[in-house]
């Protein structure tokens, strides 16, 4: 009986060679895959727990009065932003709250809005218009058509003057400014309190604004004197958690 001896070629019964930089991208790839998905579901449970951005379809009028305001606020702090349109006001803002003290901030913007607006017309309708009822009304009404650009969609509301219903409230649904910024700090010390300064001193109309922080409208009621920032209630509101000049640089910018 004859025995046919067969030769196995040893490398058929070695294991293959693993090319382990090949294996190790492989593996880096696939938690790198992994972190992805679990970022992007994470943050989709976040942003679908929070209000889409409200969009605003600004006509010619609105960009003009935007673009005018935004560089009039550039000029005023010295820096300069790359944005257009209204993206470009929220960052020459931000940037004015990141360099300046609340007090340098207010004085800022009292700067911007004396450029903006020119004196001598402020000036005919503080001298036309002194503090009564249609001045209010008017103010009311004048608000809500040509800077609806500014604070969003508003409407002019009733309230009690003096004992005596008046439309001199404008109500802000959702103010564009506060949205944009997202910033109890920025509301007050770039909108609020220089707002009523300056409407006080350039128009001779006293002015509350009453923002809520809760769902981000604001009422502008015209003929009330606002009360002392100790005793404004828009001063004990913490910033949001969303704020970035929270998140980013861990400082108070509600103070």
């Amino acid at each position: 009986m004859e025995v046919t001896l067969v030769q196995i070629n040893n490398s058929l019964l070695r294991p293959p060679r693993i090319n382990r930089r090949i294996a190790m991208h492989s593996h880096v790839r696939s938690l790198s895959i992994l972190s992805e998905i679990t970022d992007n579901s994470v943050d989709s449970s976040i942003s679908s727990t929070r209000e889409p951005k409200t969009v605003y379809n600004d006509n010619w009028f609105d960009r003009l009065a935007i673009r005018h305001l935004s560089h009039s606020l550039q000029s005023s702090t010295g820096m300069r932003s790359e944005r257009r349109g209204y993206d470009g006001l929220i960052e020459a803002a931000t940037m004015a709250s990141r360099r300046f003290t609340p007090i340098q901030q207010r004085s800022l913007v009292i700067q911007t809005l004396e450029t903006a607006f020119p004196k001598p017309i402020l000036s005919l309708i503080k001298a036309f218009l002194p503090p009564s009822k249609f001045a209010r009304e008017y103010f009311a009404v004048f608000t809500t058509i040509f800077f609806s650009w500014l604070v969003g969609p508003c409407e002019v509301k009733e309230s009690e003057f003096q004992g005596k219903k008046e439309r001199n409230v404008v109500y802000v649904p959702k103010c564009r400014f506060l949205e944009g910024t997202n910033c109890v700090g920025m509301c007050t010390n770039l909108c609020k309190m220089p707002s009523q300064a300056f409407i006080k001193e350039s128009l001779g109309m006293p002015i509350n604004m009453v923002p809520n922080f809760e769902d981000m409208s604001c009422e502008m009621i015209f003929g009330q004197e606002p009360p002392s920032q100790s005793s404004d209630p828009a001063f004990t509101q913490p910033c949001f958690k969303q704020c970035k000049e929270v998140r980013k640089h861990h400082r108070n910018c509600t103070s």
